[in-house]
């Protein structure tokens, strides 16, 4: 590597983080089955015949967490597995979020099940950790509460209180319709109808918002609110349909939001992130990431964090990993995003279109300081 590079490299570690979407490590060890189902999308069981070992995602942990447990690089899955359920969840837990250099986590706290809230994940860290609150989540445990027009009619203040410690905001919409909606909010007896169905159709595990109409009214409401609002974007489980969750699909509904004032976050975005990108630009409060792409693409994440960077400003570009269960997610997701940015900007300063403190700076704005900014985040060092 050439001075210059090593160089870079320094100034990329050197930044700490500050990971503004992620979900909860995993409480319990988890057998290999379940394991393995944590490191793919796919909502199906891994086939007999395959190991998600054998995938970018999974050499990446073989070969960058096996050190972490003690192991040498590119361990065989069989030992890697055997040493991590030795050690038992929360070591392992605590081993990885302690050596990714992140100082911050904001917490999606929509799906919870059998992972770490924020103070736990703050406490496991060594770090501070916010939540983010998924507006589907408190809209549908309402709804089984009260009925279909009294939650439409109190959610603005149960929103009100149950964030107001949040740092934000986050809709799934992608997963539950798509993009593809009308943009404007829909009227108060039109949300009263669409939850009206939904709490008729609601099966066992209760209420489900799917309906767009609903889904429109808990995107407007969460305006209303004035909080970041975050949108997953692009790949995801098989729950969504990919080609409804490209970006630009929401360029009506960008425009509408504009005047309230509120900071709209695309998140992972693969394979619309130059959509993406396109979208940061054109709007100012409007920003992306690529999270959850930069995990599973392991190896070959350094061209999709390239991608990234490609059109927007950097003041208008986060980090996130999106990890979610296995801490190897949480560890890699930083560790991924530092060694696609780092390859990046060495290139920049190797061609003389950029200065090490250049590469310093970019890191600071993409790593921490942008999502300082967006969140109202108090700088770590006060």
């Amino acid at each position: 590597m050439t001075t210059s590079g090593n160089a870079v490299d320094a100034a990329v570690a050197a930044v700490p983080l500050v990971d503004h979407h992620v979900h909860g490590a995993l409480r319990e060890t988890p057998d290999r089955p379940t394991l393995e189902a944590l490191l793919t999308e796919s909502d199906r069981p891994v086939p007999p015949w395959m190991t998600m070992f054998d995938s970018p995602l999974g050499l990446a942990i073989r070969r960058w967490c096996a050190p972490l447990l003690d192991l040498e690089p590119g361990v065989a899955a069989e030992e890697y597995v055997a040493r991590r359920t030795a050690l038992g969840e929360a070591e392992v837990t605590r081993r990885m979020l302690r050596h990714n250099g992140v100082e911050h986590y904001l917490v999606e706290t929509g799906y919870a099940e059998g992972v770490l809230g924020p103070a736990e994940m703050a406490a496991a860290a060594n770090a501070d950790a916010g939540e983010i609150v998924r507006l589907e989540s408190v809209f549908e445990t309402l709804a089984a509460e009260v009925g279909a027009a009294a939650a439409v009619r109190t959610f603005p203040e149960v929103l009100a209180e149950r964030a107001a410690a949040a740092a934000g905001l986050k809709s799934v919409v992608a997963y539950r319709f798509g993009f593809d909606f009308a943009p404007e909010p829909p009227t108060h007896a039109e949300a009263v109808a669409a939850a009206g169905s939904m709490l008729a159709l609601a099966g066992p595990q209760g209420p489900r918002v799917a309906d767009p109409t609903l889904l429109r009214f808990l995107l407007w409401r969460g305006v209303e609110r004035g909080l970041p609002l975050q949108l997953h974007c692009g790949y995801g489980d098989p729950d969504l349909e990919l080609h409804r969750c490209d970006p630009l699909l929401l360029t009506r509904f960008l425009r509408l939001v504009e005047p309230h004032g509120v900071d709209v976050l695309l998140l992972h975005c693969y394979p619309y992130h130059r959509q993406a990108g396109y979208l940061a630009q054109v709007f100012p409060h409007v920003y992306f990431d690529v999270g959850l792409a930069v995990n599973h693409t392991g190896l070959s994440s350094p061209a999709v964090v390239a991608e990234s960077l490609e059109l927007a400003p950097f003041a208008k570009i986060l980090f996130s990993s999106d990890a979610y269960g296995p801490a190897e997610l949480h560890h890699l997701g930083a560790h991924l995003w530092r060694r696609g940015l780092a390859r990046v900007l060495a290139g920049w300063v190797e061609e003389g279109a950029a200065s090490v403190e250049d590469a310093a700076r970019i890191t600071r704005m993409i790593g921490r300081e942008n999502a300082r900014r967006v969140y109202g985040l108090r700088p770590a060092d006060e």
